[in-house]
């Protein structure tokens, strides 16, 4: 895939192609099986996938359209999500429109890979929460995935020092393709977790 390539974001749709990117994520990630591979991948695709809805939401502005057919995403060579954009104004209310796109993208990627549709259910509750966090909206998080009318988990967040952070509910899966825990990793005890974001926020 050539460095920078935009993509329609309606090939989420699309499991022949679905299939191949995570398989070509074995060359970013490590090799795993391949629903630890569709999971991770799913967890960098999603934060991509909401981002210029959720941006523009915070921003105050005309909320930019999530639906597939109006999103593009850029790729990297080696398969990475870059970025991506819409290209409309959001007609209509965002939960519904953004809960749709997630619904197809949850659906190719658990029927390709074998991942469970509830983790990458609640990791698009982490995407959403993060997002409007870097955002500085953290507050319309739990509206908006609840409007998705998907029964995703709510999202939740935890305050270390002066900031907040994600307190993450499913687990990406990238420690078992070989590297390490994220930081905030919920597959690691509560101290751990505690300690790990207290240095990265530069905490004592």
């Amino acid at each position: 895939m050539a460095a920078g390539a935009v993509t329609p974001a309606a090939l989420l749709g699309d499991a022949s192609w679905v299939r191949e990117r995570i398989g070509e994520a074995a060359s970013v990630y490590g090799r795993a099986p391949v629903e630890v591979l569709g999971t991770i991948w799913w967890y960098s695709l999603s934060s991509v996938l909401v981002a210029p809805s959720l941006e523009s939401l915070a921003a105050g502005g005309p909320v930019l359209d999530p639906a597939l057919a109006a999103v593009s995403l850029e790729l990297a060579g080696d398969g990475r999500f870059l970025g991506s954009r819409s290209a409309r104004i959001l007609d209509g209310p965002l939960g519904p429109a953004l809960g749709a796109s997630l619904r197809t993208a949850i659906k190719t990627i658990a029927a390709v890979s074998g991942a469970r549709p509830l983790a990458l259910g609640a990791i698009a509750t982490d995407s959403i929460a993060n997002r409007l966090l870097w955002a500085s909206a953290p507050q319309l998080a739990a509206e908006v995935v609840a409007s998705t009318g998907l029964g995703l988990p709510a999202p939740r967040y935890v305050t270390v020092g002066r900031a907040q952070a994600v307190k993450r509910a499913p687990c990406c899966l990238i420690y078992e393709a070989g590297n390490p825990k994220c930081v905030s990793c919920p597959r690691q005890t509560p101290e751990e977790r505690d300690v790990r974001l207290r240095a990265a926020f530069g905490v004592r």
